[in-house]
């Protein structure tokens, strides 16, 4: 196969080129078990055949929720996409309200739930969507339809060539998936993408990819409803390399050491996570150890790629790796070459950090209107640069508006939400998709993000404040879990300041501090409020005196996905917390 047009041509694609025997490894019951290409493909064919024979037609809706990746959603994922059907990821951590919202907006006659867990939050609210026909689930749950009947069903089907005119009915233009935006405020937009749109960004980026085609390995764990993590399951498959679906964050670890991946993608949350556990084993060592542990660490502070501080850091650099960041490479199974980071942005030093450590980390950009990636750092001919998101696509288009807006064009740019004209026309004018971040280009041609344009406010004194760029610098500080940067309309900025909690009872046992027991406890606690003050007073000269931080609060929670501060792709909710902590906010600004 020489055209790639659809998405259901790339396993065909995989087939002709790499027969990978594991093209996909999901664990079940404690045992990895492998499906070759082969398999995947004709499993595939049952479930088209299967869901054609139920009545399913071109332009139908077919829902997929999934608590954590595995072969089976992209089974189905292939096999609806054949009939000309179209699928809807729906991320499993959102309220019943959203599953009832997405389910009954977006049409879907059918849903393929992952599990017990989102089977009853379905239940909950399958009766007020009058379209639904039925729901099948991978696990084996009473009182559910499994999803082998599924395949039995396409097996004892009798209509292959049925099959064959309905993939052959499907073309690059048509509706490939609608996926809804996590929405960091209002009611989820659903994002129109065509099979070309999202087949192009595979193109588009295959180029980026600075590894050898049909021979490595990768761990996939970011959830695949979303439009990152989806786009490089299909470039994955498209480059030959063998996926093995991780568990769960808390397993990683262990799927690490068992897999030991060459490639693996990331937000940067869990970057963080990975350094803080690499930090906290560092400091309980003693002596030469924990001295050597923390010269390796200061040194990586300073990387930049291409040896650029010259031959004699980079001699101290070679025997820090050697001595200390080996040892991160092991506990990363060994292997890993290469991390792509997406979401959200990543901060600068743990960048500089990991790139130290010879552990790379390509930052991109995107959003799913966009099928997602604009832009992404690569290696390879100096095209890496700390703090950027890298080059643009060759095949997409970006110019930076006059208020600092980046918009694109191209041929991964959706065409807009379904039934929503009105949004529709508020982000896509004249040809040109308003992403909504504020950014610029540098003379070497690298993209950088400062801002959202929406988030942005003017204090009292008529100074623009840019919030992310504030929380994403405050956020380098071990202390700091989650900021919120306030101040519209008010005299100064201020800022909203979830502590890490665990970090801060690590310092507190080291530096024999007493903190308390109880969270409200900790945040009330005037050594911890004088510590992250510390945190403030060295990032505020960073930036002009009107958007330094002048006071903060410290909330007594831990912001989360369950309890509503964050979206499903950690960002944050920007209305919510506001509202949550109403009166954390008026009291800094009533003094």
């Amino acid at each position: 196969m020489s055209q790639i047009g659809r998405l259901f041509d790339i396993p065909y694609y995989q087939l002709q080129n790499y027969p990978l025997e594991k093209a996909f490894s999901t664990k079940y019951n404690g045992v990895w078990k492998s499906t070759s290409i082969q398999e995947y493909i004709e499993q595939a064919n049952y479930v088209s055949k299967a869901l054609l024979s139920m009545g399913v037609k071109k332009g139908d809706k077919i829902a997929l929720i999934t608590s954590t990746n595995r072969t089976e959603w992209n089974i189905m994922d292939i096999g609806i996409l054949q009939t000309g059907a179209v699928t809807v990821p729906i991320y499993p951590t959102i309220s019943e309200h959203d599953y009832e919202y997405i389910i009954k907006h977006s049409e879907s006659i059918y849903v393929f739930v992952s599990d017990k867990n989102v089977l009853e939050k379905l239940d909950a609210v399958k009766f007020n969507i009058p379209k639904l026909r039925g729901i099948f689930s991978f696990d084996e749950i009473p009182g559910c339809a499994h999803w082998s009947q599924i395949i039995t069903a396409g097996k004892e089907a009798l209509n292959d060539y049925e099959l064959e005119v309905a993939k052959a009915n499907v073309t690059p233009e048509d509706l490939a998936s609608i996926i809804y935006t996590s929405g960091t405020t209002g009611t989820p937009k659903g994002v129109l993408l065509t099979h070309d749109n999202i087949v192009s960004n595979v193109m588009g980026s295959q180029h980026r990819v600075p590894f050898e085609a049909g021979k490595y390995t990768a761990l996939s764990f970011l959830p695949c409803c979303h439009i990152f993590e989806r786009m490089i399951l299909y470039l994955f498959q498209y480059m030959g390399v063998s996926i093995y679906f991780a568990e769960s964050i808390d397993k990683i670890s262990d799927n690490l050491q068992e897999v030991k991946p060459q490639v693996m993608t990331v937000v940067p949350r869990v970057l963080e996570k990975v350094f803080d556990k690499i930090y906290a084993k560092g400091s309980e060592l003693s002596g030469v150890k924990k001295a050597l542990f923390f010269w390796a660490l200061r040194l990586a502070e300073d990387f930049k790629p291409y040896k650029v501080n010259g031959s004699f850091y980079e001699f101290k650099l070679k025997i820090a790796r050697k001595l200390i960041f080996s040892k991160w490479h092991d506990a990363l199974g060994g292997n890993l070459e290469l991390l792509v980071s997406g979401s959200a942005p990543l901060s600068p030093r743990l960048a500089r950090i990991f790139g130290g450590a010879d552990i790379p980390v390509m930052e991109g950009y995107g959003l799913t209107e966009t099928s997602p990636v604009i832009a992404v750092n690569d290696q390879r001919n100096h095209g890496w640069k700390i703090s950027s998101v890298g080059r643009v696509l060759d095949n997409v288009t970006v110019k930076i508006a006059e208020d600092g807006e980046i918009l694109c064009q191209g041929p991964s740019i959706s065409q807009g939400y379904f039934k929503d004209e009105e949004k529709t026309k508020e982000a896509f004018i004249d040809g040109w998709f308003h992403t909504g971040d504020i950014g610029m280009v540098d003379s070497d041609g690298f993209l950088f993000i400062t801002d959202r344009k929406k988030e942005m406010f003017k204090t009292s004194g008529g100074k623009y404040v840019a919030p992310q760029m504030i929380e994403n610098a405050l956020k380098q500080s071990r202390f700091i879990e989650q900021i919120m940067v306030v101040g519209e309309g008010q005299k100064m900025p201020a800022a909203l300041i979830q502590p890490s909690f665990d970090f801060i009872k690590e310092w507190a046992n080291r530096n024999k501090v007493t903190i308390g027991f109880t969270l409200e406890e900790v945040v009330k606690n005037e050594l911890v409020i004088e510590r992250i003050q510390k945190e403030i007073d060295l990032i505020n000269p960073q930036f002009g005196k009107w958007e330094q931080v002048k006071k903060f609060a410290l909330t007594p929670n831990v912001w989360s996905i369950e309890t509503g501060e964050l979206t499903p792709t950690l960002k944050l909710k920007r209305k919510v917390i506001l509202e949550k902590y109403k009166d954390l906010y008026e009291d800094l600004y009533s003094k």
